[in-house]
């Protein structure tokens, strides 16, 4: 894609529980992935250590956890002996060993979000900078991610990850496909228009990034692979800049597929008619435009047409 010559200022399970009546011991159900939580790394267990090299008190997972929690009682915690034993584990642990037989993804934030790393099945190591005590989530995937060059998207199936280069950090990174969405289009799209015009934005970042997760032709000067740059090369991607109402715009329109001819299009989009140049050639869409339009009532669906010709929304 040619660089854009104007583009918009980027802007941005509970512990186990028990009571005593009367002598007799009344406990909660534990969630299943608790239920042998002993602090002891088994097979077919996922565990986290306090300290980096797996040292330290462990605590150990049967399953997914989308939130820690941060308190006790509630929090999960180290539970085995040595340092960091009884401490709660969100945002305290240095490394981790994958004893499960699927590949487990730890994530920056809560509910499975954010910057994330993956261990495969056997895996043991210390969690990369950006997640070593900043650790609030992990789950097992249902098959191993993609590596290398390679993506799991089609024309039919949305890519789970996508390769962004970090130009000014001089590093690719494998980003979850949504999260990457998420962290786009409120910095090309502004929070505050209308909501039509905010699924027209969503819509158009996830075809473009999902355009190029299908081809990663491109390579770093020093030849790594990537799919999309982190700027207007691209697409402005901000980790971390994910609003509520632009996230609630791309999980609107997250089962919507746009097409053309049966293939997923390059949907390109500047700040306005004029500065498109080429926009009536029915590939780019106007970001002022669609927020106009919207104004008038219009849905994201015939926004989107509108611009873009020859092509079919569908689910």
């Amino acid at each position: 894609m040619p660089l854009r010559t104007v583009r918009m200022i980027s802007r941005l399970a509970a512990a186990t529980t028990a009571m005593v009546l009367g002598g007799t011991v009344l406990a909660t159900a534990a969630p299943a992935s608790a239920a042998n939580r002993d602090g002891i790394c088994q097979p077919g267990e996922f565990c986290y250590y306090f300290n980096s090299n797996t040292q330290g008190s462990v605590s150990d997972f049967t399953g997914s956890i989308g939130d820690y929690s941060t308190t006790q009682p509630s929090c999960f915690d180290f539970k085995g002996p040595g340092a960091g034993k009884g401490k709660c584990i969100k945002n305290s642990a240095a490394s981790a060993w994958n004893r499960s037989s699927k590949t487990v993804r730890v994530y920056f934030n809560s509910g499975y979000t954010g910057t994330f790393q993956d261990f495969a099945p056997g895996a043991k190591g210390n969690l990369k900078p950006a997640l070593k005590n900043q650790n609030a989530s992990h789950k097992l995937l249902s098959s191993a991610p993609p590596t290398g060059c390679k993506t799991d998207g089609t024309d039919t199936k949305l890519p789970t990850t996508i390769l962004v280069y970090r130009k000014s950090l001089n590093r690719v990174e494998r980003v979850e496909f949504k999260t990457y969405v998420k962290n786009v289009l409120p910095n090309e799209w502004v929070s505050s228009w209308p909501a039509e015009s905010l699924k027209a934005g969503a819509m158009a970042v996830k075809n473009f990034g999902w355009y190029w997760a299908l081809r990663s032709n491109r390579k770093t000067p020093s030849g790594q692979c990537f799919d999309v740059y982190d700027h207007t090369s691209s697409q402005v991607y901000k980790p971390g800049s994910a609003k509520a109402v632009t996230s609630a715009a791309v999980d609107a329109t997250w089962g919507t597929r746009l097409t053309r001819n049966g293939k997923i299009f390059r949907a390109q989009y500047c700040s306005t008619t004029t500065a498109c140049g080429n926009w009536v050639n029915g590939d780019w869409m106007s970001q002022y435009g669609s927020r106009d339009k919207a104004r008038a009532g219009w849905s994201y669906s015939r926004i989107l047409r509108n611009y873009y010709t020859g092509i079919v929304l569908s689910s």
